[in-house]
């Protein structure tokens, strides 16, 4: 999809993906403060100094993650394509920072964040351009940062279900977890790894350590694919 048709999205994003997902008899929060939980969790295990890092969303599109990762780290800022999305955003978080996207380039500076974080984003991108996207990730990640990339898992048919389902994924062309890890060390990534997440519809710790138990196999419905910069 195109900017524009991102920016139609501006006001009925939330309800587009609660109906995409109705089926699972869970709403779009529970997804999201999983994926915080997990890019904590990520950061803590290898990053020195973790909660002063600088992390970077791209592909923010309204800023529905960010109040689920106040608080973890030093600072938040998000960039999208969509400026009204990017309207929006500062509007219902006005103390982090955003900015308009041009299309192929970050509008940050070479190595200005500690974590790059991509959610949901990727399978938007033309496949042909998914390496040039790897390779900006890259560029504005520090030394010693990390690169997180959350995508659908596309061996879950549940996945599958609720992309049909949503109405803005309708350009979707989702990765493996494999795809997504060989075009991270392809842009200058070192020791890359994936896990899997999402597989029991509950945050209680107990169902936390089963999915964790089980995150190298691609049962999860979406999955991290991690590089060190």
């Amino acid at each position: 999809m195109s900017a524009a048709e991102f920016d139609a999205w501006r006001d009925g994003y939330e309800q587009a993906v609660d109906q995409s997902i109705s089926f699972s008899g869970l709403r779009h929060d529970f997804f999201l403060a999983a994926k915080a939980d997990l890019l904590e969790e990520i950061a803590a295990e290898r990053l020195t100094g973790a909660r002063a890092a600088r992390v970077l969303d791209v592909g923010c599109g309204v800023g529905r993650l960010h109040p689920h990762l106040r608080g973890r780290f030093r600072s938040i800022a998000g960039c999208d394509v969509s400026a009204e999305s990017i309207d929006r955003a500062r509007i219902e978080n006005p103390d982090l920072s955003y900015a308009v996207s041009e299309a192929g380039r970050l509008p940050y500076d070479d190595g200005a964040f500690d974590i790059a974080t991509a959610s949901c984003v990727m399978h938007h991108v033309p496949p042909a351009e998914w390496p040039a996207f790897a390779a900006e990730l890259r560029r504005v990640t520090r030394p010693g940062g990390l690169a997180v990339v959350i995508e659908h898992n596309p061996w879950n048919p549940l996945t599958r279900l609720a992309v049909a389902r949503c109405p803005f994924d309708k350009d979707a062309v989702l990765l493996a977890a494999g795809t997504t890890k060989r075009l991270l060390a392809g842009a200058g990534f070192s020791e890359t790894s994936a896990c899997h997440f999402l597989l029991v519809p509950s945050a209680r710790p107990l169902a936390r350590k089963i999915e964790r138990l089980f995150s190298s196999a691609p049962l999860g419905a979406q999955y991290a694919a991690i590089g060190a910069a």
